[in-house]
């Protein structure tokens, strides 16, 4: 099955640090599975890092994050795409949530039609819109 893993998972797995549920550890160490990082997640990811808010483990640097997702990881780079913006284009902005990131992350997951494992308590929000959401509490 394909999977689309959020930023804050990403970043979780790249430092290798931070909680995992069990059932999510499952589906990402699940060799069976398809695991997606967007291409919005590594724009952010690479912000972080060079704004100082994220230390990457002394074996990323930002300029090979891509190798480092797909040949360390094992996953598989999701680019944001022409149907993506339009149904991100169409994703209302929710009351309390404001981020353009995560809309466009999660317009990838509902356009795809694959699950996106996060952190983000706002995401349970756009399942009325199509999301597939599992959570990671």
């Amino acid at each position: 099955m394909r999977y689309l893993i959020d930023t804050n998972i990403f970043i979780r797995m790249a430092n290798d640090s931070g909680f995992l549920s069990a059932d999510v550890r499952t589906v990402i160490e699940d060799y069976e599975n398809i695991i997606f990082v967007s291409s919005e997640s590594i724009k952010e990811y690479i912000h972080l890092v060079q704004s100082g808010k994220v230390e990457p483990q002394k074996t990323i640097i930002s300029t090979d994050i891509i190798s480092f997702i797909e040949d360390t990881l094992g996953f598989n780079v999701k680019y944001a795409a022409k149907e993506h913006l339009l149904t991100f284009a169409k994703l209302p902005t929710i009351e309390g949530h404001n981020d353009p990131s995560d809309r466009l992350i999660i317009a990838q997951a509902i356009t795809e039609k694959i699950p996106l494992i996060s952190s983000d308590k706002q995401f349970p929000k756009y399942r009325r819109y199509g999301l597939n959401f599992i959570p990671n509490y």
